[in-house]
Formats: C-alpha cells, sequence, structure tokens
C-alpha cells in the first residue's frame, strides 16, 4: 500500500472535491438514472464544510476526502471519495479504519449513506455498518462504537 495521510481541508479545496466527487460517483449515478453534470459538483459544494472534513493524499499527491460532520450525538462519514485509479490497494479501508477507531474511543455512533448497488457498500459492511432504511437511491447505514 501507497504512503498516505490525512490533513485538515480547506475551503480552497471546494472545486478539487467537487471534481473527484463527479469522477467517483458519476458510474453508480448513471446506472441509477441519477447523474447531473451540474448537480453532482453542487450538492457538494452546498454541504462542504471544510473544519469537519480532511483531504486523503497518497505519497504527498491529493488522492481523496473524507469528512465526519456532527449531529447531535453522532457522526455523519460523508464525502468519502478516492481517486478511482487508487482504489483496490487498501488505502480506503486503512483510511476508514483510523477514523473508526477514533469514533470508538469516543464511543460515537457513526451514519452514513451509499447509494444503491455501490461496491463502497460492501466495505462499510466489512467495517460493522449495517442497514437502517434504503430508498430508490440511498441505503442509510449506522454503526455502533466498537467495544474497547
Amino acid at each position: 500500500m501507497a504512503d498516505w495521510e490525512l490533513r485538515p481541508a480547506s475551503a480552497a479545496d471546494v472545486e478539487t472535491v467537487a471534481e473527484l466527487r463527479a469522477v467517483v460517483l458519476r458510474p453508480d449515478l448513471e446506472r441509477l438514472g441519477r447523474y447531473d453534470n451540474l448537480y453532482v459538483r453542487q450538492r457538494l459544494r452546498n454541504g462542504f464544510t471544510p473544519a469537519h472534513t480532511w483531504l486523503i493524499e497518497v505519497d504527498g499527491a491529493f488522492a481523496g476526502c473524507v469528512a465526519l460532520r456532527p449531529e447531535k450525538d453522532i457522526l455523519w462519514l460523508e464525502h468519502f471519495y478516492l481517486d478511482p485509479g487508487l482504489q483496490g490497494r487498501g488505502i480506503g479501508t486503512a483510511v476508514l479504519t483510523r477514523l473508526l477507531e477514533r469514533c470508538d474511543s469516543d464511543g460515537t455512533t457513526v451514519r452514513l449513506n451509499v447509494l444503491r448497488g455501490s461496491s463502497a457498500r460492501r466495505l462499510y459492511e466489512r467495517h460493522g455498518f449495517t442497514v437502517e432504511t434504503e430508498d430508490e437511491v440511498d441505503v442509510f447505514m449506522v454503526r455502533g462504537p466498537a467495544p474497547t
């Protein structure tokens, strides 16, 4: 696996992240008949909060992002995108493992949504997420803190 690290995002990162989101989600959104070239980027812009977002860097270069947004007594795992050329190398697993270890030590429940049929769902299931609800587009999943 390549060397990777997380660094805090800044407001200046929004367009880079929006573009990656469009690339990563396009195949699943097209399969679901939901891809819109403008909306896919604007939705990221509307929900981008640098204070809760980290960039993933691999060998010093931008490779992805992830956010943990607080809401009451839970965290929402959002905007978890990794460059398609780097997927399948264990980087996403390593990033998710690190974030969930922090959540476990804090006793925090994590929620997320993933597109129906997305291969990312298997990653989340391997890390203990279970389905809460689903609709025609999204699958909503939850994971309580692991026992320490």
